[in-house]
């Protein structure tokens, strides 16, 4: 008998939720054949399985998250008899947070004066690592069982976790937990309101020092019959928390330029069969990357980050590609993209938007990016006007590239054009300063160097 367990899929990642089981209990399945589908804060993956066999049970039903480590399916030997699935009865009491209710107001909570307590552990409780033991600090959220997604919300609210009963592994404060305490104070009665738990104007993010209005609560979508409701995919929800987080963080502003493709064009019509004999496509995306890092090495602050009153200049370039997956979208980065010539570009967007599609990425592939680029474009779009991924500073979105009638010297002509539009965080980068890296980029592309390719 073999256990499977929830992996462990970065250093940071405390937790995982299961997806979808693309085994089922009684079937045979191979070492390493993938076995479930999980997503995490960072990325969602293919688990395979560690043995050979029968999957005998199954612990964790699709849509549960549960820590690293814990058991979520047994694997018998071949030929035994797989055991049913156990029922609602005989599975042992698991923790929820709270039904959310709706409330009322949109306001910002901050810890209360008396923090909630977690009772004491049983004594068949599994002890602390020591790991754990040192993260645990009552003054300090960074250092509480929890994962960079728990405190992230918790900064976002104001709110302290060491106050927050965690249902984790060893107390672990997981993201149920702080949004089940959240909707709690939120759905408090709005009578006389305390002013050590209600913020009674502008909210302050913590991480930004920007001041924002304290949002409204979001109105119910009345449910009509033969409407179709389904719950938001785990992959949703986090591409939901991240947007809204992005707008509330930055001051988006977007410039748009009309750039002329056509020499771009008629390079990659030269080199194209030469690309494939290399083993992979030679692709507008590789000229606009080339393009994006030549001015990154211009204007620094486009590569940089906001932390608090401090601005972090990126010593690394790495670009990240997003990629368009049913149902979601995902941001692998290209490490170090600064130092690979065209063809190492193409190659590297390539494989990651495969091994994306695949669910087949690392950890690692969609962290540590300092600067993005999107292409709605690839579906027909003009131009978009895209939501900055933090916690960078700038995004680039690309239109779709068609040939377009244009004025040269005076004259009607056909060209290949594009719009691309960089959005950008206006509390760092200055119009002129957004304007002038989007200028290089069209000025690489435009005049594009055939002995680069």
């Amino acid at each position: 008998m073999t256990e499977v367990t929830m992996p462990q899929m970065g250093e940071s990642i405390a937790e995982g939720t299961i997806v979808r089981w693309i085994k089922k209990v009684g079937d045979k399945v191979d070492r390493d054949e993938p076995l479930f589908e999980i997503s995490t804060d960072k990325v969602d993956a293919e688990i395979p399985s560690p043995a050979a066999g029968v999957l005998s049970e199954i612990k964790v039903k699709e849509g549960e998250t549960v820590p690293v480590n814990s058991v979520v399916a047994v694997i018998g030997e071949a030929g035994t008899v797989a055991a049913a699935p156990p029922t609602a009865a005989s599975r042992a009491p698991e923790r929820h947070p709270p039904p959310p209710a709706q409330s009322s107001r949109g306001s910002v909570v901050a810890i209360s004066d008396a923090p909630q307590k977690r009772s004491s552990a049983s004594p068949s409780a599994a002890p602390a690592s020591p790991r754990q033991a040192a993260e645990t600090h009552p003054d300090d959220n960074r250092r509480v069982r929890s994962s960079p997604l728990v405190r992230r919300i918790a900064r976002e609210h104001n709110v302290d976790v060491a106050a927050i009963p965690g249902s984790g592994l060893g107390g672990r404060v997981t993201k149920n937990d702080i949004l089940g305490h959240v909707r709690n104070q939120e759905s408090a009665p709005a009578l006389a309101p305390d002013s050590s738990t209600l913020s009674p104007g502008p909210a302050l993010i913590p991480d930004s020092r920007v001041l924002i209005p304290t949002p409204a609560a979001a109105p119910r979508s009345p449910v009509a019959q033969g409407d179709r409701v389904e719950p938001l995919s785990v992959m949703r929800k986090k591409i939901a928390e991240h947007m809204v987080l992005s707008r509330r963080t930055s001051a988006h502003v977007h410039s748009v330029f009309h750039v002329n493709f056509s020499p771009v064009d008629r390079i990659r019509q030269q080199k194209k069969a030469e690309y494939e004999q290399r083993g992979t496509k030679l692709t507008y995306m590789a000229f606009i990357t080339h393009a994006v890092i030549s001015a990154l090495r211009k204007f620094p602050v486009v590569n940089a980050s906001l932390d608090g009153d401090n601005i972090v200049y990126k010593k690394d370039i790495n670009i990240g590609i997003a990629v368009a997956l049913e149902g979601g979208l995902i941001v692998p980065v290209i490490k170090h993209a600064d130092e690979k010539n065209l063809l190492g570009l193409s190659r590297s967007i390539a494989e990651l938007a495969d091994r994306a599609r695949s669910k087949q990425l690392r950890p690692d592939d969609v962290q540590g990016g300092t600067f993005t680029i999107t292409n709605p474009g690839q579906f027909g779009s003009q131009f978009g006007l895209p939501i900055i991924n933090q916690p960078q500073v700038a995004i680039l979105g690309v239109g779709t590239i068609e040939k377009r009638a244009v004025v040269v010297d005076d004259a009607i002509a056909i060209r290949t054009m594009a719009y691309l539009t960089l959005g950008y965080d206006h509390r760092l980068i200055d119009g002129a300063t957004g304007d002038q890296f989007m200028a290089e980029v069209k000025q690489q592309i435009e005049h594009f160097d055939v002995n680069q390719v």
